[in-house]
């Protein structure tokens, strides 16, 4: 069963924001700066409507006042506005920003420290949508609300202050408007929240539906799961429509409730204009021009209306990536294993996905420099005992042990030094070979790491003009398949485990160079317990002892010869393998 990653409190986002926010050097003395910088272009902004009031009372009266100077005062007010507006935004913008990326960091480091089973258990979907689409959703969300909420938040505060201290009537503008917009503001945010955080989760459960299906595509074709998984994915994608037609809808009112706010707003600023110029309190430039700051308030109640949407949208997925954050699992302790030998004990294991075992009762034992070979068809099972011994899995009975100490009990030191496994997906990360190389072993030196790619008969490498310095992965060089296995197999040999796990890591040795792929994974495995989920029949047949699976059970174990002997399942895969390869 999937046990996602937590979704954050309130105060727990607070938390690891303020946390964050104290790593970024001066971060309180910039937020400040940036501030005052934005007060300074909204009391500029305002200074606009009212020189509009003024060129109103120079028309009706005719004075000599110069329209002129008026202009002069106009031209620069809107000048300091956007110098000081934008100078703010750039300042606030990069403090942000700079926060985001900390906070990714921070996630994505969390991950990789947490215990590889507890990552899986996750799902990797619900990790993958968290730290590609809910960082992206609020690095957007940043980036379009920042501005629009501080320029509208200002311009709402100092406009009210600039009608306040036209004429205190204008302080009935606000109480007939502030009512209105605090229930609004209050029922949006009631159901708000939970709408677009159902709207996150609906999308990351769909995320983790469609990987779910990729990778497993082999099994849902051996099971003619097809029609079952195309169901789940489109139930999810369903819950995605409906929750976010959820949230649109709960916008929707929101705008309702902010046109009658404005109505509201406009009808009482035009009464309390009226009345002041009847009773000579104030000149019809000065109502002109708190009129037009009223007109003026419409863009920011928009924007900020407008941005709610996403900032609700942006904290939704904030609270999601904190919750990888600010109360992780622990990584395992050192568990105070033994002096790594490479004795494998797996006793009556079983495990299910949630529905039905993939494997059940399943045990096996390897000594150092023995070879096990698990075959059987697709789905039978082999992948999750290789997944099971890695320690990507926790058995749900049963015991997996290596040296005498249960994997996912090892540390992540003691798991590496002792346990590796390479699959048939291999990554070939970008970077120089030597750094790629150095991933397994840091310290390791040219020499050795020509050795390695030597002993996994990497020919390929000494045609390489650069050597070592040869710029490979997704910037680079793109390494042919057989040529990326082999660059996999030398990374394992370098880090040196006593165990390696290898599930079908020699799959394209149907490919140019298969033999010297073949030979690489058994120099690999020498002098090591070695697991190896056999796509080829031909390399289980040299192995120690073979495991027949299907339906997740062991129905046949034994030595090529003993189970050919036998007549039984493994006899029929032989002669189905032989038959076609000819």
């Amino acid at each position: 069963m999937s046990m996602r990653f937590p979704t954050a409190t309130w105060p727990q986002t607070r938390k690891v924001l303020s946390r964050h926010l104290r790593e970024v050097p001066k971060a309180t003395q910039q937020f400040l700066f940036a501030i005052v910088l934005l007060a300074l272009g909204a009391v500029a902004n305002i200074w606009i409507p009212i020189q509009l009031g003024h060129i109103v009372d120079v028309v009706i009266s005719a004075s000599s006042t110069s329209l002129l100077r008026i202009t002069a005062e106009l031209v620069i007010a809107a000048f300091a506005a956007a110098a000081f507006s934008a100078w703010g935004f750039f300042v606030l913008s990069r403090l942000t920003e700079r926060v985001i990326a900390n906070l990714r960091e921070d996630m994505v480091g969390t991950a990789l420290g947490l215990p590889v089973h507890r990552v899986e258990d996750a799902g990797s979907g619900d990790l993958v949508s968290r730290s590609t689409d809910d960082v992206a959703e609020l690095s957007a969300a940043v980036t379009e609300t920042v501005p629009i909420l501080a320029n509208s938040g200002f311009a709402i505060i100092t406009t009210a202050i600039a009608l306040v201290t036209l004429d205190w009537q204008f302080l009935l503008v606000i109480v007939a408007a502030a009512p209105i917009y605090v229930i609004a503001a209050r029922r949006y945010l009631r159901v708000a929240p939970g709408r677009y955080a159902a709207e996150r989760a609906s999308m990351a459960d769909r995320a983790r539906r469609v990987l779910e299906a990729i990778r497993g595509r082999a099994t849902v074709r051996a099971f003619g799961m097809e029609k079952s998984m195309h169901d789940r994915i489109h139930t999810a994608s369903w819950d995605v429509v409906e929750h976010g037609y959820s949230a649109r809808k709960t916008m929707f009112v929101l705008q309702l409730w902010m046109t009658s706010v404005e109505f509201v707003m406009l009808g009482a600023g035009l009464l309390v204009g009226y009345l002041t110029v009847q009773s000579g309190a104030m000149t019809v430039g000065a109502v002109t021009g708190a009129m037009l700051m009223l007109i003026r308030l419409r863009g920011p109640l928009m924007g900020l209306m407008r941005v709610l949407d996403t900032i609700q949208s942006g904290y939704a997925s904030l609270a999601r990536i904190a919750g990888v954050v600010v109360n992780p699992p622990q990584p395992t302790k050192p568990a105070g294993a033994p002096p790594k030998e490479g004795h494998v004990e797996v006793h009556d294991v079983s495990f299910s996905y949630g529905q039905g075992w993939a494997v059940e009762d399943v045990s096996l034992s390897i000594d150092p420099g023995k070879t096990v070979a698990v075959v059987g068809a697709s789905g039978a099972g082999k992948t999750t005992v290789a997944a099971l011994l890695a320690g990507l899995r926790v058995p749900d009975s049963g015991t997996v042990k290596v040296d005498g100490v249960e994997v996912t009990s090892l540390s992540d030191s003691e798991r590496v030094a002792r346990l590796a496994m390479v699959s048939q997906e291999v990554h070939v990360f970008s970077g120089t070979l030597r750094e790629d190389l150095s991933l397994a072993q840091p310290e390791a030196t040219d020499d050795e790491m020509i050795a390695v790619l030597d002993r996994v008969n990497a020919d390929w490498f000494h045609q390489l003009a650069d050597g070592l310095d040869t710029v490979v992965g997704a910037q680079g060089l793109q390494l042919e398949p057989v040529a990326a296995q082999q660059l996999a197999l030398a990374r394992v040999m370098l880090l040196n485990p006593r165990v390696v796990v290898m599930d079908e890591a020699t799959a394209e040795a149907g490919s140019q160079g298969a033999q010297s792929l073949q030979d690489a994974a058994e120099e690999l495995a020498k002098d090591r317990a070695a697991l190896v989920v056999a796509h080829r029949l031909d390399q289980a047949s040299r192995a120690d002892e073979i495991l027949v699976m299907d339906n997740g059970r062991v129905v046949e174990r034994g030595t090529h010869a003993q189970l050919l002997e036998f007549d039984g399942r493994y006899q029929q895969l032989w002669t189905a393998w032989q038959r076609g390869r000819q």
